[in-house]
């Protein structure tokens, strides 16, 4: 058995994924199961199943953090702005502490995320740091001094549903969000956003890998697709950067992949920034989609042990 386990576990909407880190940073077990669509005590029975057999492949008991798309409201104890909506409403984290008879903690998997690339990971030293998840969702998490800086409301680097900082005319009210609102930067810079501002711009109706490979090959109309989401995406930063002066950004998520973004992004930076330099780093992940699997086990920091 390994000195001390960490738990974490990832419940996306498709997998339940749980691995134990050891100390060093190691995976020491991973385990993976289908997540029950809709059904909440279908879920709750298979994290306790994941959290049972990892203990069991490594003969001890660990701490469990869980990262979920949403968050604990912290008005009503209860899960809100969850993408797997069966969560929602529910006092998740209190009916998990109940099944495997220990205290958990739960935080977004963006939050997750920033986690982990901050403790060994892109950014790892980086004393404030800001995670971006670049994906069918935009979304964010904020780490300061190796802990996850969640907010009064539980939404601290939901920098998705700000509006796109200095519109164009173009780019005014700008495409519906799920949200209600309009010209939000989650859709402008998700993957589907890239592929609707392509369709506007061109016609094509192509999905956004298939652009980013298009303006790899040369195509005009993908290359400039691609040069007005960099554009985007560093005028988004930049507002981050004004407002929370991070030491590094690192971007995840589906369209961290593209390749060049971090570089092509800081370039940008200086134009938006308040500043006469930038000092922030903006790097690509290094644990990939096991980022928020292992940010989940990090939320139990070594002297909680």
């Amino acid at each position: 058995m390994l000195g001390r386990m960490r738990i974490g576990i990832d419940l996306g909407g498709t997998k339940i994924e749980g691995v134990a880190l050891a100390d060093d940073g190691t995976i020491a077990a991973r385990q993976r199961v289908p997540t029950p669509k809709g059904d909440y005590p279908g879920t709750l029975d298979a994290i306790a199943g994941v959290v049972a057999g990892l203990e069991a492949a490594l003969g001890g008991r660990g701490s469990v953090g869980i990262g979920i798309p949403g968050a604990i409201s912290p008005a009503t104890g209860r899960v809100k702005n969850a993408n797997s909506v069966c969560l929602n409403g529910e006092p998740f984290d209190r009916d998990l502490a109940r099944r495997l008879g220990r205290p958990v903690r739960v935080a977004n998997d963006a939050n997750c995320f920033a986690l982990s690339e901050a403790s060994d990971g892109a950014a790892a030293g980086a004393p404030v740091v800001f995670g971006v998840i670049l994906g069918t969702g935009v979304g964010g998490g904020i780490v300061v001094d190796g802990r996850c800086l969640e907010g009064p409301n539980r939404i601290a680097g939901e920098w998705g549903h700000n509006p796109i900082p200095w519109p164009t005319d173009e780019e005014r009210p700008g495409p519906p969000c799920y949200c209600g609102r309009r010209g939000c930067i989650e859709s402008f810079l998700s993957g589907p956003g890239l592929a609707r501002d392509h369709a506007h711009h061109t016609g094509e109706r192509r999905e956004a890998p298939a652009i980013v490979e298009a303006a790899a090959a040369g195509d005009a109309g993908a290359a400039a697709s691609m040069a007005r989401y960099h554009e985007r995406l560093a005028r988004a930063l930049a507002s981050i950067v004004n407002v929370l002066d991070p030491d590094a950004i690192v971007l995840g998520g589906g369209m961290s992949n593209v390749p060049g973004l971090a570089d092509a992004v800081a370039a940008r930076l200086p134009r938006w920034v308040f500043s006469d330099a930038v000092a922030t780093r903006v790097v690509r992940h290094v644990h990939g989609d096991s980022s928020g699997v292992r940010g989940a086990a990090w939320l139990w920091p070594a002297e909680s042990g």
